[in-house]
């Protein structure tokens, strides 16, 4: 999706409509300056807005996507398209958000550890035993906060596929939380076929054909 060509065609449809950004938001619920992102090609309008925002500027949700008003002829092979470009984009959103749980998970240990080595230097150089035990508090409870932000971000980042089915879903927290697990494959049922399987993370919805 070429997100330049979207912006222009919502500046077109809402001047088209005599709106302003700022009421334009206001009908939204949102800021002026998000508006003013969509319009720059800076961000795209969240999907929970986006009938809102096509019913204002009296468009389809096709028409947006495509930054033009697409002609009955070609409807299907837009939508088609534009179905295509919201998967990949997806995929490599999921992706970046992976790699950021590996770069949160990493910091995590290395400032629990850092915490710690600061807290044996007390406790050998000035003998405060009560120093030591409050740099690892801190440094532990940093470790718990970003494990768990770590495991929101592996639930919803992608999809757990069943060995049993090949069912691809996004589990619950609590199931991600307390199933055992080797890296991010992870022991849990299917809510598909209901069996218990080492289920591994995927990307993509569906299975991609070689």
């Amino acid at each position: 999706m070429d997100q330049n060509k979207i912006g222009r065609f919502i500046a077109e449809r809402r001047k088209s409509q005599k709106l302003t950004q700022m009421q334009l938001a206001e009908k939204l619920g949102i800021t002026d300056r998000a508006v003013s992102k969509w319009e720059t090609g800076k961000s795209m309008p969240d999907a929970s807005i986006m009938l809102e925002l096509c019913k204002l500027l009296k468009i389809t949700v096709n028409d947006l996507l495509s930054g033009e008003v697409v002609s009955m002829n070609h409807y299907n092979e837009e939508s088609e398209k534009n179905l295509l470009a919201m998967v990949k984009e997806k995929e490599e959103s999921d992706k970046r958000l992976l790699m950021l749980e590996i770069v949160i998970g990493v910091l995590s240990v290395v400032f629990l550890f850092v915490m710690i080595a600061i807290g044996y230097v007390f406790v050998s150089m000035y003998e405060k035993m009560w120093v030591f035990w409050l740099l690892f508090g801190i440094g532990l409870v940093q470790f718990i906060i970003c494990t768990l932000f770590a495991l929101r971000i592996e639930q919803v980042a992608g999809y757990y596929e069943c060995q049993k089915c090949g069912h691809r879903y996004v589990p619950s927290y609590m199931s991600v939380n307390m199933a055992m697990h080797m890296g991010r494959t992870r022991y849990m049922k299917c809510p598909h076929c209901g069996k218990r399987s080492w289920q591994k993370k995927v990307l993509s919805k569906e299975e991609h054909k070689d």
